[in-house]
């Protein structure tokens, strides 16, 4: 593993930690609060991510995005992780997802989104269909050349209303070797189509002010030339997004454990009874001590997996192990950080409590751990015919 860091990844980290620092710390207890991110203060966020070219980043120069690879990328996820992704959603990195655009679609869809001029939703969970996606009941059948949508979404999320949604709905059924299996396709929505209804779900106690939306399709008419894609290959559209999206939630985690780290460490260093400081004792110095061992190990985890999809070998287990254990790493810390700050860890005039509830989430979006814990079960066993 190549630890050198050349000047220009310093220079991106940096870039990007003061982007965060002067654009999005200001505004966290205030977003806290209100339940929302004021619009002026969003669009000032994501104006300034436009001037530092940091906008679709992710995307390739040719669509007009920054080009930049799954190392830089990480890095930028981790830096973004320091604070509330209410706040840093704003700065946006368009879905890859997009890439698959073909045609008109490029114009109407990608360039626009590349340019931030349209914002997107990834509406894949279902009320009754989470961690099951086959258990999906929204669905789009063929009238002639068009399809009709029916169903609902839940748990969407964004920084606000979207201009459209890249919509997973069964389309029919697949005979496999283990039984029939739906078919699901991905499907471009413009919001306001008639049967289209998009509105603000419920609120979460994580991440206050990163909104929840809520879809549903009345028999809504797609043409042909909505579908992302190809028909039926939605779920191995989705799994490009849904591997990396777990690396990056990796990353992110260990951007929001790092800062964790450094307010518990400070109050350690400070705060003093019996006449020492608490850090001098083993009680809270080992929770601290334990805390640097597991972000260095979560740290070479996402190293890891990253220079394994740079490599086209990453697989699902590789994500899924990232996930998991950044995720739990982060609530440990988060948890520690309660206990040695004591009882102003859980005042509201302190950040702590704070990042306490923020970093819960991170157990349960982009797969819950059981269910990641499952998919490294799978490739355990799978090999060996189980």
């Amino acid at each position: 593993m190549n630890l050198e860091t050349s000047h220009e990844t310093e220079l991106l980290v940096s870039t990007v930690r003061r982007f965060v620092e002067t654009e999005m710390y200001p505004h966290e207890e205030e977003v806290d609060r209100l339940g929302y991110v004021p619009e002026e203060i969003g669009r000032q966020i994501e104006a300034r991510s436009h001037e530092l070219g940091l906008f679709a980043c992710n995307l390739p120069e040719e669509v007009g995005g920054g080009g930049l690879g799954y190392g830089p990328m990480s890095l930028i996820e981790r830096e973004y992780g320091r604070t509330s992704h209410a706040l840093q959603s704003w700065a946006a990195r368009p879905t890859e997802l997009l890439m698959a655009c073909e045609g008109d679609q490029r114009e109407r869809y990608l360039l626009p989104a590349v340019r931030g001029e349209k914002r997107e939703l990834f509406a894949l969970t279902e009320p009754d269909a989470g961690s099951d996606v086959m258990g999906m009941k929204t669905n789009a059948i063929r009238d002639g050349d068009d399809w009709i949508l029916n169903g609902s979404k839940h748990f969407i999320s964004g920084p606000c209303m979207p201009d459209f949604a890249i919509v997973f709905a069964a389309t029919g059924t697949d005979e496999t070797p283990r039984g029939p299996r739906k078919r699901v396709t991905a499907f471009l929505v413009d919001v306001g189509l008639p049967g289209f209804d998009c509105r603000e779900g419920t609120h979460c106690v994580s991440y206050r002010g990163y909104k929840t939306f809520e879809l549903s399709f009345d028999n809504v008419r797609l043409g042909p030339d909505q579908i992302l894609g190809e028909e039926g290959r939605g779920l191995e559209l989705s799994g490009k997004w849904l591997g990396m999206g777990r690396i990056w939630v990796g990353a992110t985690c260990c951007g929001k454990a790092e800062r964790i780290l450094d307010l518990a460490t400070e109050w350690a260093a400070t705060r003093k009874q019996f006449g020492k400081p608490i850090g001098t004792f083993q009680a809270t110095g080992f929770r601290l001590a334990d805390g640097a061992i597991t972000l260095r190990a979560a740290d070479l985890m996402v190293q890891d997996a990253v220079a394994r999809a740079e490599a086209g070998v990453m697989g699902d287990a590789d994500a899924a192990m990232v996930k998991v254990y950044c995720s739990e790493m982060l609530n440990k810390i988060a948890d520690d950080a309660v206990q040695i700050f004591g009882g102003m860890g859980l005042m509201e005039e302190m950040p702590i409590q704070r990042f306490w509830r923020d970093c819960r989430l991170e157990r349960i979006w982009d797969g819950t751990s059981e269910i990641q814990r499952h998919i490294i079960t799978r490739s355990i066993l799978r090999p060996l015919g189980a």
